[in-house]
């Protein structure tokens, strides 16, 4: 039995579902960044106690259509901001449109009309988390993270950064407390 999880969206909250999932004795096939696969059915006994374990984690079962189909929106996202490094620019809404297997335009109008923001507002969010992080890690040049990223230099980078967040990159770098919002949030 399939079942989608919402924001569950890092590996800890895979290592924490997983953790969950063990304490009430239910046997997993595997568990993703939003969703984990079990052996058996899961009674709605079991989904409650889960749901009140997610609940302090910020994690949540999804078991509506429209649910799950925008944390499937959300998961190829996070993959193409978080996991895509080094790899040629693909335009995003080909490649969920190859994912979801719907037409980009009905998958942004979706999740425009549910989450109340667009898809790229999503996807730029997801761009600025994952350059503070980046910015906090201090490994890579802001070059380097632009390149990671896909912008087409680091000054689009900069003016994207300073845009949303009101700050340079440079001035992120040199606060004392790194200001990041988790993807949960979001």
């Amino acid at each position: 039995m399939k079942i989608y999880v919402k924001n569950m969206a890092c590996v800890s909250c895979k290592l924490f579902v997983q953790d969950s999932l063990d304490e009430l004795g239910i046997e997993t096939i595997k568990v993703e960044l939003g969703f984990f696969e079990t052996k058996n059915d899961v009674t709605d006994e079991d989904k409650k106690q889960l749901n009140s374990m997610f609940k302090e984690a910020g994690l949540e079962l999804l078991e509506k259509k429209q649910g799950v189909l925008i944390e499937k929106i959300r998961q190829v996202a996070i993959d193409y901001v978080y996991h895509s490094d080094g790899q040629p620019n693909h335009r995003f809404s080909l490649l969920l449109s190859k994912e979801l297997d719907y037409s980009y335009t009905y998958l942004a109008n979706f999740f425009s009309e549910v989450e109340a923001i667009t898809i790229e507002q999503f996807i730029i969010s997801l761009k600025i988390e994952r350059i503070k992080e980046l910015i906090i890690f201090g490994e890579d040049t802001f070059a380097e993270i632009a390149n990671k990223l896909n912008y087409s230099s680091s000054q689009h980078l900069s003016m994207q950064f300073k845009k949303i967040t009101g700050l340079t990159p440079t001035q992120f770098k040199s606060l004392k407390q790194k200001r990041r919002t988790t993807i949960q949030k979001m």
